[in-house]
């Protein structure tokens, strides 16, 4: 089964970071993601770009409204997401936990399992 890790944190902590910092950091994670591809359990990774980067598409009764900015206001923001492999929601838990302890503070990681969906009914490479 495929899970996605969504990681949340403080957009404004993260971005005041030094170049120093942010390396660490990403040397950590990219210690847990290393391991986790050679086991051939690594999916997608994305970084996403700061929220003031965003645009929402807001549905509703009538014309949908396009406006800047993410979608909610909240203390945390998403800022990326894993893809990974694994057969119980317990080894996913075992995964976010590496993740939380390489990359340390506040934030959450959220797990949700994933659709795969394919439109045109064929397997992507």
């Amino acid at each position: 089964m495929q899970y996605a890790i969504l990681c949340y944190n403080q957009e404004d902590v993260v971005g005041a970071w030094s170049k120093e910092e942010d390396d660490a950091v990403m040397a950590r994670l990219m210690a847990v993601q290393d391991r986790l591809a050679q086991q051939g359990r690594l999916g997608p990774v994305a970084r996403l770009l700061p929220t003031t980067s965003a645009t929402t598409l807001r549905k509703s009764a009538g014309e949908p409204m396009v406006i800047d900015g993410p979608f909610a206001e909240t203390k945390e923001q998403f800022l990326g997401f894993y893809v990974v492999n694994c057969d119980t929601l317990e080894e996913v838990i075992e995964i976010a936990k590496e993740l939380a302890i390489a990359n340390p503070g506040v934030g959450s990681y959220e797990i949700r399992p994933v659709g795969v969906f394919f439109p045109n009914g064929v397997a992507q490479p």
